[in-house]
């Protein structure tokens, strides 16, 4: 792998992602024995919005490889409070730390971050922009589930105005000539511009379309309503209550099709389905520990 840092799936060349998904095989096979490769190394996660797994996955396979964490939490408690500038606090944490995890509300940020910081940067998520590493973790789980990503009908289900992880994700199953349908509600279709990039780059098959129609998809992966990113709450709330997955309408699909999500979901599929056989979303949380542990131990060994 070329890059220093994980900042973008624009980065990345479909053999460094081959490479890391391997690797990300190899390391759940051993995760069971321990590992000490990076014993007195130090990885600092810096997540200036809210999160669950991506913060608790990123510590657990740092620490999983041996490496103390220490953790910058929100702003609260930080001097930022006191006006010290985001540029200012890179540079003091880069100086404390091996690796930094990024995740901000900022587009760009974690791009910015890996100018400042000497040091390897990992995006975490940066606003509306990219969530690299979320894909790798939805190819890694499509791919163990499936067998192989190529070829397969993917529909990308929900807010894709906002949603980081599916514009990643459309980006990297294109690479991999997958054929992906994107279902929106009307206002919420992917950036026209993304659209276009990935037809143009990977001769890629994409439909749009604002109808829920799942019966061809192999993998159906849905995403929450951004409803934090809109301008207009209440029009958020509706759409919300509107544009859900439901029981009835997965029941004439694929006996073999599998549910994803990027979590947390709120009401955007039936709770019902969380005992379907389909339903592989929690499987896919616990994918993001091999995952990230390889792309941590891959740049700290870089470096």
């Amino acid at each position: 792998m070329k890059v220093g840092d994980f900042i973008s799936v624009r980065d990345l060349e479909k053999n460094d992602i081959d490479f890391l998904l391997d690797k990300a095989e190899a390391t759940e096979k051993k995760m069971a024995e321990g590992c000490s490769e990076l014993d007195g190394k130090v990885v600092a996660t810096l997540f200036f919005e809210p999160s669950t797994r991506t913060r608790l996955s990123f510590q657990t396979a740092a620490q999983r490889l041996g490496a103390k964490v220490i953790d910058f939490g929100s702003t609260s408690g930080t001097s930022m409070v006191k006006g010290e500038t985001f540029t200012d606090t890179i540079k003091i944490v880069d100086g404390y730390a091996d690796l930094l995890v990024i995740r901000h509300s900022v587009e760009g940020a974690a791009r910015y971050a890996a100018k400042v910081a000497e040091h390897p940067v990992i995006n975490a998520g940066d606003g509306g922009n990219q969530h690299p590493t979320q894909m790798m973790l939805d190819l890694y789980t499509i791919r163990k589930l499936k067998k192989k990503i190529d070829g397969l009908n993917v529909c990308l289900v929900g807010d894709l105005k906002y949603g980081r992880v599916m514009r990643s994700l459309m980006y990297g199953l294109a690479m991999y000539k997958a054929n992906v349908t994107l279902i929106s509600p009307k206002g919420l279709e992917m950036d026209v511009e993304a659209v276009k990039e990935v037809k143009q780059k990977f001769n890629a098959e994409i439909i749009e379309t604002n109808e829920m129609n799942l019966r061809d998809a192999d993998v159906l992966y849905v995403c929450r309503i951004q409803k934090e990113r809109f301008t207009d709450v209440y029009e958020a709330e509706r759409v919300q209550k509107e544009f859900r997955v439901t029981k009835e309408q997965i029941d004439g699909c694929k006996k073999d099709m599998v549910i994803l999500h990027p979590l947390p979901k709120i009401d955007e599929i039936d709770l019902a389905i969380d005992k379907s056989p389909h339903a592989k979303y929690f499987e896919q949380a616990k994918n993001g520990v091999p995952v990230r542990m390889a792309i941590i131990s891959e740049l700290l060994k870089k470096k």
